[in-house]
């Protein structure tokens, strides 16, 4: 049965709950005294006399005003939005009714982010990300699943959230697709909307390699890490580093190519091994390794940590790059269905498009 005015007036009303509870998750009021003081910081002439103070300062600054201006917007907008519905309603117009409609729905998706945002309280959830896609056993088919995985997360970050990607290092595959990839993904918060990627992708279809058009299940893996700030102590002995270094494979210019500016380092004490051939030099190259060494170590301790307190409150904890968390069926039906939550979706083509928020969100709020 089609919904009356007043019945939809009435679902848009109860976000204001919705809103009033991000206001006091962020505390606004306070984020706004902050600033105040950062804005006082900033302008003292004597701010540059330390250099690393002044960028810590102006950075947080910088996070706090998007914060508190973006919070603020969507609260006006929305406030804005339920006044001109409530007249709609009053004038029985349902021409302007819809418009309304249509800018509520754009404003509880907002909402709706916003609320997911509130639960990233993790100290490295606001910060850039590493996102690794291994390719699983079976050749030509896995590597092109882990291809189709790198595309649609680009495709996630560009599109859906703005963030930047940049192709840290990637391993083409024998024939087609890849074996390996690691992309960064620059952006406020990026760490925090992808962290619950982490874990296998199972992909069942028709294999477009089969000339017996055979069904195939491909198996891929993802992990994600931070990208390590300043503010989290995360110590690296140089003495527990292996460095290797060789020439950057793949299509490429002449200086990539010919000089061996890929960087391998393995950290000797737990056998992790990270790779960056992206950058021209083997310095660059050498840094955004070791940046993703720290987050992959961040990851094991934040692991451990959250083994430890699950074994404490009798938890059954499944951690690790093991985990199936997400099956993606072409074939005999069109379903993608998250394996923690029960989340699915029927439109396939979208989701390898990038849209996978709801499934995000759908784990993120999840008991």
């Amino acid at each position: 049965m089609t919904k009356t005015y007043s019945e939809i007036l009435a679902h848009f009303q109860d976000l204001s709950e919705s809103v009033s509870l991000i206001r006091g998750v962020f505390d606004i009021e306070k984020l706004k005294l902050r600033l105040e003081e950062l804005d006082s910081q900033a302008a003292d002439d004597d701010l540059w006399q330390d250099n690393q103070k002044a960028q810590e300062i102006l950075k947080e600054r910088s996070k706090i005003k998007n914060d508190v201006e973006s919070f603020l917007k969507l609260e006006s907008d929305y406030n804005d939005a339920i006044s001109l519905m409530k007249s709609a309603v009053d004038e029985n117009d349902e021409e302007f009714f819809s418009e309304v409609e249509s800018e509520l729905i754009r404003i509880e998706k907002l909402i709706k982010y916003k609320e997911t945002e509130s639960l990233f309280t993790g100290e490295a959830d606001n910060n850039d990300c590493f996102l690794e896609i291994h390719a699983g056993a079976g050749g030509t088919e896995s590597n092109d699943w882990a291809e189709m995985l790198m595309r649609m997360y680009v495709r996630w970050a560009e599109i859906y959230h703005n963030f930047q990607v940049e192709i840290v290092e990637k391993l083409e595959g024998d024939a087609v697709g890849i074996k390996s990839a690691t992309v960064k993904i620059i952006g406020e918060k990026a760490y925090g909307w992808a962290k619950s990627e982490s874990g296998i992708h199972r992909l069942v279809r028709i294999s477009p390699f089969d000339a017996n058009g055979k069904r195939h299940t491909s198996f891929a893996s993802v992990g994600v890490t931070p990208v390590i700030e300043d503010s989290i102590n995360i110590t690296v002995d140089e003495k527990d580093l292996k460095i290797d270094t060789y020439r950057a494979s793949g299509a490429g210019g002449q200086h990539v190519n010919k000089t061996e500016s890929a960087v391998r380092i393995t950290h000797i004490p737990t056998g992790v091994v990270v790779q960056c051939q992206n950058g021209r030099s083997q310095h660059k190259n050498k840094d955004e390794a070791l940046k993703m060494l720290k987050g992959r170590l961040y990851q094991i301790e934040l692991e451990k940590k959250e083994q430890k307190m699950a074994e404490e409150y009798g938890k059954k904890c499944n951690i690790g790059w093991g985990n199936q968390i997400r099956s993606y069926v072409v074939h005999p039906y069109q379903m993608v269905k998250d394996l923690r939550t029960g989340h699915e979706v029927g439109n396939i083509n979208s989701v390898f498009d990038g849209n996978i928020d709801s499934f995000i969100i759908s784990v993120l709020t999840s008991d």
